[in-house]
């Protein structure tokens, strides 16, 4: 059976956030025939305090275009029904995504008047939410009680749609320090069976969507192979691009520089991020990405396109460069440039740590404080 695994930053965040509170439910509504499109199962279970439930609703593809209403009052509903059955109490929603989260949640709380807290993590969504003036988007946004942006640039854009920025607050993703920290090179190459003499450039992400900036990467490789022979590229990461990639290696004649090595467990990611000489990120549009705090935190170089909060994070040439975005002449010399320096791990690691998940836990505390929760 095939493991769907997204968004893993939001449980990593909760496993911090659960310790200011007696219980955590976490509730995550899932279509009649996902489990089948995705080939897994979804089945409740609990680790420590906190319980996991994934109520079964119908829905349409079509709701999306023409009936979103409908489809928020379905998923309420069978939000509703679980709540009764198991005989659920609770003092605040935290709903991540305004879509389709966010609105449920706003709809529970006419029922419920309980507090929402609503994170939006989305960078392509959110531009198109604001330029469209998405009503959906928009009334969520109104009825929440706080909201949390991962990227502090485009707040101001919430406020031209009507959005009190009184209650929206800057707070990036972060990462765990105890995953997530410096370790020797050589070994974990030895461990994951990588060359120990060559220069390692690493990708972690999806391969769902051109957004990432996959193609690039590969472009950027066949000019750094051109002039480094010694230089192998790994992406980690799986999905419906993955053929095409290869494709692209194959025709660009890179099969012996360029790796997709598939989905990695994420506890297996610190050791890939440590073996590597820079990390790269070639995306054209971003949040907050957990993957450049994570690679930080190990010591190394980051290079990526600046996009997103990606430059709020990058903010000297002590940490990584940053490249125009769709530009693999840029990213190839920016990437070239990277691997012929002596970096200061312990500089970036020093930054890096300011967005720990226990310093950002105090921040999204400190908002359901506000609340007086």
């Amino acid at each position: 059976m095939d493991t769907y695994i997204r968004d893993v930053f939001v449980k990593e965040q909760l496993k911090y956030i659960r310790k200011s509170f007696d219980t955590v439910y976490v509730i995550s509504p899932v279509a009649y025939g996902l489990d089948y499109l995705r080939k897994t199962q979804y089945e409740d279970y609990s680790f420590d305090n906190v319980h996991v439930f994934f109520p079964k609703y119908f829905n349409f593809p079509l709701f999306y275009k023409y009936g979103r209403e409908f489809w928020v009052k379905l998923e309420a509903h069978a939000i509703s029904k679980l709540l009764k059955k198991q005989n659920i109490k609770f003092d605040i929603i935290h709903a991540h995504f305004t879509w389709p989260s966010g609105a449920v949640a706003v709809e529970l709380k006419k029922k419920l008047g309980v507090p929402v807290v609503i994170t939006e993590h989305t960078s392509t969504t959110f531009q198109k939410a604001i330029d469209r003036k998405d009503p959906i988007f928009i009334h969520s946004w109104q009825m929440s009680d706080a909201i949390i942006r991962v990227r502090k640039s485009d707040i101001s854009l919430m406020g031209d749609v009507g959005i009190n920025l009184e209650k929206v607050h800057h707070v990036p993703n972060g990462y765990d320090q105890k995953k997530f920290y410096p370790l020797d090179k050589q070994l974990c190459r030895e461990k994951l069976g990588l060359p120990r003499d060559k220069k390692i450039i690493l990708y972690v992400g999806s391969l769902y969507g051109d957004v990432k900036g996959h193609f690039y990467l590969i472009e950027a490789m066949e000019k750094i192979v051109s002039k480094k022979d010694d230089v192998f590229c790994y992406i980690v990461g799986d999905g419906i691009l993955r053929k095409k990639l290869e494709r692209q290696i194959s025709s660009s004649n890179l099969q012996k520089h360029v790796t997709i090595v598939g989905s990695k467990p994420h506890h297996e990611v610190p050791l890939w991020m440590n073996a590597c000489d820079v990390f790269v990120l070639p995306s054209l549009n971003e949040g907050n990405p957990t993957v450049l705090v994570e690679c930080l935190s190990c010591g190394k170089p980051f290079v990526g396109t600046r996009v997103g909060g990606v430059p709020e994070i990058i903010t000297s040439d002590d940490f990584g460069f940053l490249v125009k975005p769709g530009n693999s002449l840029d990213l190839a010399e920016k990437i070239n440039l990277s691997l012929d320096i002596n970096w200061n791990e312990d500089k970036i690691v020093n930054h890096a740590e300011r967005y720990s998940w226990e310093v950002i836990t105090e921040q999204i505390l400190d908002i359901y404080m506000d609340l007086q929760i």
